[in-house]
């Protein structure tokens, strides 16, 4: 059997759907089944107000929407989420607050969990959204599997937390490769950690 990845995503504009996709197609890559799940948008004035694209993605549907169910199928799960004022976005937060009966009955422990974001400026809360999303998963008895400095393109990408990209003032900055690089060390690293503790 396949490690079973979910990964778990809320964008505003794009850049984090585009992250997630990345490490859809790097964990199939490594042999793990993916479910790629989107939480349902509910974007902000500011966000719709920014520019037509943003505007445009934040109204359009994509990966399907995340239930509770993705989550407790899962052996590892990757949430990717933009920061917020160096938080979680509170989207995602919702639907990780909502997952309180599958917490309250073991069904999130011992799970393989990282995540990834995204910001408009270098200093703009990466590593804060990362651990922030982290305090969730210890609430959870989950197993964080950040990356680390664990392979030399690491210290390009420069985040042990996880991996983040820094999207400009008009959230346009395409991923470049650093950024892809860590994706796919992250989702191999996730998935092999996952299946070793699986026996996958």
């Amino acid at each position: 059997m396949s490690v079973k990845l979910a990964i778990v995503y809320y964008s505003a504009t794009g850049t984090v759907r585009a992250m997630a996709e990345r490490a859809a197609q790097a964990g199939e890559a490594a042999g793990a089944e993916v479910r790629l799940r989107e939480v349902a948008r509910q974007p902000t004035e500011g966000e719709r107000e920014a520019t037509p694209d943003q505007a445009t993605s934040a109204g359009a549907d994509h990966a399907p929407a995340v239930t509770a169910d993705d989550v407790v199928w899962a052996d590892a799960v990757l949430f990717g989420s933009p920061t917020r004022y160096g938080n979680v976005a509170g989207q995602l937060k919702v639907f990780i607050d909502s997952l309180g009966p599958q917490w309250g009955q073991g069904l999130l422990a011992d799970k393989v969990y990282a995540g990834f974001t995204a910001s408009q400026t270098a200093h703009g809360g990466q590593e804060s959204t990362l651990l922030a999303l982290y305090n969730t998963i210890h609430h959870f008895g989950g197993i964080i599997v950040s990356p680390g400095y664990t392979d030399p393109l690491k210290f390009v990408d420069g985040n042990p937390y996880g991996v983040s990209h820094v999207t400009g003032a008009n959230n346009d900055e395409p991923l470049g490769q650093p950024q892809l690089d860590a994706l796919d060390h992250l989702a191999r690293r996730v998935v092999t950690t996952a299946g070793r503790l699986t026996g996958r």
